[in-house]
C-alpha cells in the first residue's frame, strides 16, 4: 500500500494545507473506489477515464492523474479478488496514517 501513498505524493494532489488531511484523504479514497467498481462491472481500462470523468466524479481534476496512476494496479488485480476488500478505506486510511511522511515527500519534490 505504500506504493498507493508514494504515487499520490507524487502526483502533486497533496499540496494542501494540513487542515485539509480529512478532506484530500477521503478524495484520494473516492477516486480508488472508482476505479475499482469500474473494474469490476467490467469497464475496459482503455475506457476506464472517460467512463469516470462522464459520470460527474466529486473530486477536483488534480485528481485525473490518479485515475491513471492507480488503474494499472487495479486492473492488475483480478477481479474476484477485488470483490472482498474495500481499497477506498484502505487508502483513505493509509494516507490518515501517513499524512506527515506525504507532506515531508511533498515539500522535497518540490525543492
Amino acid at each position: 500500500m505504500i506504493r498507493y501513498v508514494l504515487a499520490f505524493a507524487l502526483m502533486g494532489t497533496l499540496a494542501q494545507a494540513a487542515d485539509n488531511r480529512e478532506e484530500v484523504c477521503s478524495q484520494q479514497g473516492t477516486v480508488m473506489s472508482a476505479i475499482q467498481e469500474a473494474r469490476l462491472d467490467r469497464v475496459r481500462e482503455s475506457k476506464l477515464e472517460a467512463h469516470l470523468l462522464e459520470n460527474n466524479p466529486g473530486w477536483p481534476d488534480s485528481y485525473k492523474v490518479a485515475i491513471q496512476q492507480f488503474a494499472p494496479i487495479v486492473y492488475a488485480a483480478k477481479r474476484k479478488d477485488l470483490k472482498n476488500v474495500d481499497l477506498g478505506a484502505q487508502i483513505t486510511q493509509q494516507c490518515l496514517d501517513n499524512w506527515d511522511k506525504i507532506q515531508e515527500m511533498q515539500k522535497s519534490v518540490s525543492n
